[in-house]
Order: C-alpha cells, then structure tokens, then sequence
C-alpha cells in the first residue's frame, strides 16, 4: 500500500512550476533530436538548375574578349545561382516541416559562410592585381571546401561532392589542364549528379 503522502496530487501552487519543467525537459528533447538529424532540407532541383546555369555561363564566358568580362560572366552566374539554390532549399525545409533557419540549417550555412568569403577576398584581390589566371582552380578549391565544411550537417553525399570539386581544383592548379572550361564543365557535371542523387533519396 501507498501512503497517503506519495498518492498526494500537487497543489495549485505547484502545478504551473511542474508544467514549465515538462515543457523545458521537451524542447531538450527536440533541440537534442534536431541536433542530432542531418538537414536534408537542400534542394536537389536547385543544384540541378544551378548545374545548367554553370553550363551556359562558361559557353558565354568563353567567348568574352577580355578576362574581366570573363570575371563579369562569373560573377553574374553566382548571383543567379546562389539565391536559386537557397530559395528551392528554403522552399523544400517548410515542406518538410523543417525550416532553413533550424539549428542544423543555421550550422550548414555557417559553416558554409567562411570558405566562401575568403574566395570573394582572393576574387578581389586577383582583380586588384590584374592577376585572373589561377581563379578557376581557386574557386573550385575554395568551393569545394565550403561545401565539404557546410555538408557535415546534411546528407552524405554532400561532402563527397565537396571532395571532388578539391581534386579538380589540385588537377587545375598542379597539372595546368584548360582552366575555364574544366571549371566550367565540373561545376555544370557535379551539380547535376549530385542534385539528382539529393532529389531521388531525399526528395525535390
């Protein structure tokens, strides 16, 4: 038998501080299992469409006369494709029930956020000095690691992409093989595979 003292209901005074306890004890809860979850919220036709774009900036980037309309190419590619990617990944979270500004969403593109700021340093820089040549195996280098960085929080395949985009950048940069188009062509290629890959076993 139970005493009377251990079968006692809390009091009215207790009850709202037993309720902010369960309430603390369940957001632990899902802040530990959303830590715990790969975002797989990134968009699969985004990569593929961003894939696409790539192909078309570097047939219109190979015919530019000058390397700093060659440079203009890229850099309205990246401004097209970037927020492409970002939106079809934010539309895809919400539809998931999840949201690109979750904790793992956050951390992916933080992560994410460094590399590629040294790139626009250096792209900076390489302008500065006139000095264009060795940007198609930096950017590839420094892409690759952004992505390999900021895929720690997401799918697997992500940072296997990220691996591939750095062996290229090496192959550019050591070897000397076309730098543009080789860029070009791994930027147009990776994307697509992969995309395709994120969109049949995750979806969109």
């Amino acid at each position: 038998m139970h005493s009377p003292e251990k079968l006692r209901q809390p009091s009215a005074q207790e009850t709202p501080a037993l309720y902010r306890k369960a309430e603390d004890n369940l957001e632990f809860i899902r802040s530990s299992m959303e830590s715990a979850t790969a975002f797989t919220g990134v968009s699969g036709i985004g990569y593929i469409l961003a894939g696409l774009s790539a192909l078309l900036a570097t047939w219109i980037a190979e015919q530019q006369p000058t390397l700093q309309r060659w440079l203009l190419v890229w850099m309205l590619e990246l401004i097209l494709a970037a927020p492409m990617i970002l939106l079809l990944t934010a539309v895809k979270a919400r539809r998931q029930g999840s949201s690109l500004w979750s904790s793992n969403g956050k951390k992916l593109l933080l992560a994410f956020l460094p590399a590629m700021t040294v790139g626009g340093i250096l792209t900076l820089n390489s302008y500065l000095t006139g000095d264009l040549q060795r940007l198609p195996g930096v950017w590839l280098g420094i892409y690759g690691a952004a992505v390999m960085t900021a895929g720690a929080y997401s799918v697997a395949a992500i940072p296997i992409m990220g691996a591939l985009f750095i062996a290229i950048s090496a192959v550019i940069l050591i070897i000397g093989i076309p730098a543009t188009l080789t860029m070009g062509i791994s930027f147009a290629l990776l994307h697509c595979l992969f995309g395709y890959l994120i969109w049949r076993d995750y979806g969109g």
